[in-house]
């Protein structure tokens, strides 16, 4: 009798365990056919796509920079299409206002003829936001997304109301132009979990797109996911065990890029004004896990750190003035500490 429940016990926990490879499994592959959709309408840009993926899957917000003109609206536009979120855009300019993106109170008349204030919802109110030239905003209108974007709440004259889930600001700005941008302060910028360069695409890629894009139908993206599927994939990623091995050299890089710690890389010490915070290590620890997921890997390998260490790690750490005036670039600056502590970690 005991040795039947045992068998069958086994049975139902192999049983289970086919079950969840079959469930992720059918997840990656589907969260794979999303990538390949836009990848379909934005050519040439399949890193960034994926990075894209990766922001979503770690349930963080993502700050595209590149020049005008390269595909960060269509961006994610197309991922919108892809994955069935409610969808908003918001462009930001100077004349924007907080309540412009959150709400106000507006007075309504009801059937009786009695008025009563009612709360309006703001462009916030959505799965998916995407918040165009966020640096051309005043700081005050900026400031609206910290609440929503750190604690998914908006409030307003007093309650304080849930965001839908999942929520993922997806910004975009442009690094050349500077006249009439206002510079978002650390304590925002800190708030994405990875920020994407989004770059000019080759010649070959470019003469693909012009013929894409000239022609008498415009190409749509088909949706592939939906939001239970990303909210699975959100819980997915946490689960995704990393060594302590990989997990140490990651405290390591984030203490060597510290100027002041008493283990900072030599170069932290001449080049950088603030390294590494621990929000900052602990993104790329969830990155790193949703890298891994994408690849059909089941734990975390210094491959994967390294896949997403420069746009997890590029907007928060500070170069001086000595950094800035020798020309020194953050993301070989990062990729050669991280180079070092992996080395003398082992």
């Amino acid at each position: 009798m005991v040795s039947a429940v045992n068998d069958l016990n086994k049975a139902q926990a192999h049983r289970s365990e086919t079950q969840s490879d079959e469930m992720i499994g059918r997840l990656v592959h589907l969260l794979k056919q999303a990538q390949s959709e836009i990848g379909r309408i934005v050519l040439g840009q399949q890193a960034v796509i994926q990075q894209m993926f990766i922001g979503m899957m770690s349930n963080g917000h993502v700050l595209l920079e590149g020049p005008p003109g390269v595909g960060k609206t269509l961006l994610v536009r197309c991922l919108g299409q892809v994955t069935g979120l409610q969808f908003s855009r918001v462009q930001f300019t100077p004349d924007l206002m907080p309540a412009d993106i959150s709400g106000s109170m507006v007075l309504t008349q009801e059937s009786k003829g009695e008025a009563r204030l009612q709360f309006q919802p703001g462009p916030i109110f959505t799965q998916l936001l995407l918040a165009d030239e966020i640096n051309r905003a005043t700081p005050r209108t900026q400031s609206a997304l910290l609440e929503a974007m750190q604690e998914r709440t908006v409030s307003v004259a007093g309650p304080t109301m849930e965001l839908p889930r999942p929520f993922l600001v997806l910004a975009t700005q442009n690094p050349f132009e500077m006249e009439g941008t206002y510079t978002l302060p650390e304590a925002q910028i800190d708030r994405f979990l990875l920020h994407i360069d989004v770059q000019y695409p080759e010649r070959g890629i470019l003469s693909d797109v012009l013929d894409l894009t000239t022609g008498s139908q415009a190409p749509a993206a088909q949706a592939c996911l939906t939001a239970q599927d990303i909210l699975a994939a959100q819980e997915l990623v946490r689960a995704v065990p990393i060594a302590e091995h990989v997990r140490d050299v990651i405290a390591h890089f984030a203490v060597a890029t510290q100027p002041h710690s008493a283990h900072a890389h030599e170069a932290a010490r001449r080049f950088i004004r603030f390294g590494l915070s621990p929000r900052g290590a602990q993104s790329l620890v969830i990155a790193a896990k949703a890298h891994a997921l994408l690849q059909g890997k089941y734990n975390v390998g210094y491959e994967d750190v390294e896949a997403v260490l420069l746009p997890a790690t590029r907007h928060r750490i500070q170069l001086n003035f000595e950094g800035r005036a020798q020309a020194t670039g953050i993301d070989q600056l990062v990729r050669d500490i991280f180079a070092h502590c992996r080395k003398h970690s082992a």
